[in-house]
């Protein structure tokens, strides 16, 4: 996937995590939706950064950091409890950790992952009904 795509990629979920705590959605969605579109933002940021890297790379490595930074809300550290705090901090650090995260954090980068193979498949940026090889109607 070229960085281009990533980048927009990013700047949707980016915009969907925004929206998710402007307009809560209903029951578990909204408790987990942030957590999952933290995970799917990690994996795109990272496929900004690292565009030549396999896909299944990319999902490791942004489950293994979404993972770190959910287990490092246990830590008690005062400077760490103060950025959590604030505004920027919650939405980077999160606050409480709890397990069903780490679950909303794998369907995340698994949505990321579908994502990702859908925009990569050859002919993804074709306008719907061009010919599949000149991309003209």
């Amino acid at each position: 996937m070229s960085r281009g795509r990533a980048l927009a990629a990013l700047a949707v979920t980016i915009a969907a995590g925004l929206a998710s705590r402007r307009w809560p959605l209903p029951g578990l969605l909204a408790e987990h939706a942030g957590d999952a579109l933290y995970a799917t933002a990690v994996f795109f940021v990272l496929a900004c950064v690292w565009p030549s890297a396999r896909s299944r790379t990319l999902a490791a490595v942004a489950l293994a950091l979404a993972f770190a930074v959910e287990g490092a809300q246990l830590l008690p550290w005062p400077w760490l409890v103060a950025w959590r705090r604030t505004r920027v901090g919650a939405l980077l650090l999160g606050q409480g950790f709890q397990v069903a995260d780490l679950c909303a954090q794998v369907t995340g980068v698994a949505l990321a992952l579908a994502g990702w193979w859908r925009l990569s498949r050859p002919g993804a940026a074709r306008r719907p009904g061009s010919h599949p090889r000149t991309g003209r109607s």
